[in-house]
């Protein structure tokens, strides 16, 4: 075990250790997967909460290590299986990093790269690892699922990706990702041996319009090489589409809360999010901050983009949800977000239209300076049906995306990734801090 990985582990556990000390009753979310836990511990597998609306891997996983390690069902220990999810998920992080680096992977399991550590220490994952809460298992088992598919693994892959989807129904997006990331890699590799594939795909930095055409007329040629890996992930689609037409929808128990509205403008949010957290990796790139700017200011083109914008503000005035949650809770960082800075004046939202833009540009520069352009378009497509019918800005949401968007970037210098462990850093201890000696009277603890 390598040293940073046992300061990592370390701090993880003297973090809980404070947090179960000092929260000592279930917190928000909680209340309601706590107890069902143990109803499940005592083998009650009948009792259903009906406020709940994910399905049941985070208390089945809680009954699986009660009977290998025979933990008791307390509050502290649920919140400690939690954690131990947070422990693993720079491994698998490691694998995933070299997956798209191309390097083999560390000889030792546990000795996990600093890059996947610094990655398992992005907030909005390090701070859900200490609670009971559905998001680091989530993001382990799709990364999990992710690299076993780039492995060619695809049944292993695809029982993983089942198995996700007990922890977050959305996260069946995320199975035709590893399928389609694996595949597209496979088919970019094949390009150098006499094996060539007939898919047109050009490097994503030299794509022009004229090449999503001739993609799209290639693809029927490549089905024969890529439809034999798809059969494992059919069974999961099959079994979800199953459990879709059994519950009546995608969402379990309390529905009228969580009703599917189309909300362009949280695609936006999330390009505002993963540049808030991630800015250190973008400019940590060739020619630094100023080179990416240019870089950006290089691709655009007055009228091409003066119309993306004018149709970017037309969805904002029409497809902006003001969610009831949003507006009451003022228990999250979001409520403040939304009070302080989108409702400060009704023009606020529109003018950050060009930010958001110069974002997403940033973005796909610093993505897609080695891979191909269905490659970078891929996670993309797959970020649209989890974010689209989402009414509410949730930072959890956005996890998983910003995880995969993150990996994606494979030459971030050291100093770079020494600047995004101290952003990281200063994040947790401030948000970690307030939550758990700054609870305020009438409001409770803040959390993400």
């Amino acid at each position: 075990m390598s040293v940073p990985f046992i300061a990592f582990c370390g701090l993880c556990i003297t973090v809980l250790k404070e947090l179960n000390h000092v929260v000592t009753e279930s917190y928000m979310d909680e209340p309601f997967h706590v107890p069902q836990a143990q109803a499940y511990c005592e083998g009650d597998f009948a009792t259903w909460d009906p406020k709940i609306t994910t399905p049941p891997g985070l208390y089945l996983m809680s009954v699986v290590l009660k009977r290998i390690f025979m933990f008791k069902c307390t509050l502290p220990m649920l919140r400690l299986t939690t954690t131990f999810t947070l422990l693993a998920l720079p491994i698998m992080l490691t694998k995933l990093l070299c997956f798209h680096q191309r390097e083999r992977p560390p000889s030792s399991l546990l000795s996990p790269s600093i890059e996947a550590l610094v990655l398992s220490s992005f907030p909005v994952a390090w701070f859900f690892g200490f609670l009971y809460y559905t998001e680091v298992p989530s993001v382990l088992t799709v990364t999990a699922m992710i690299v076993f598919a780039a492995q060619g693994k695809h049944s292993l892959a695809a029982l993983l990706g089942l198995v996700s989807c007990t922890f977050r129904q959305t996260n069946v997006v995320w199975v035709l990702y590893a399928y389609g990331i694996s595949q597209l890699a496979e088919l970019k590799y094949r390009k150098g041996s006499e094996k060539r594939s007939s898919l047109h795909d050009p490097p994503a930095l030299d794509a022009s319009l004229g090449d999503f055409s001739k993609t799209v007329m290639s693809f029927p040629s490549v089905f024969p090489e890529i439809l034999p890996s798809f059969l494992p992930y059919a069974g999961v689609f099959a079994a979800f589409g199953t459990f879709v037409a059994w519950n009546g929808g995608i969402v379990l128990g309390d529905k009228s809360n969580h009703i599917p509205s189309l909300h362009i403008p949280q695609v936006y949010y999330f390009v505002a999010f993963s540049t808030a957290f991630g800015w250190p990796v973008l400019i940590s790139g060739e020619g630094g901050i100023l080179g990416l700017l240019s870089e950006v200011w290089n691709r655009i083109r007055i009228v091409s983009t003066t119309l993306i914008m004018a149709a970017m503000s037309v969805t904002i005035h029409y497809f902006t949800i003001h969610h009831p949650f949003l507006l009451s809770d003022n228990r999250h960082y979001t409520f403040y977000v939304w009070r302080r800075i989108y409702m400060l004046h009704p023009a606020i939202p529109h003018l950050l239209v060009p930010v958001y833009l110069a974002c997403a540009w940033a973005w796909f520069l610093r993505v897609g300076k080695q891979q191909t352009i269905l490659q970078t378009l891929l996670l993309p497509i797959c970020v649209l049906p989890t974010l689209l019918p989402t009414p509410l800005l949730e930072p959890r949401y956005f996890l998983i995306p910003y995880i995969l968007l993150r990996v994606q970037i494979v030459d971030t210098p050291s100093w770079g990734l020494a600047v995004e462990g101290a952003w990281y850093t200063l994040i947790n201890a401030v948000t970690m801090y307030v939550f758990l000696y700054l609870e305020r009277e009438g409001v409770g603890r803040f959390m993400w």
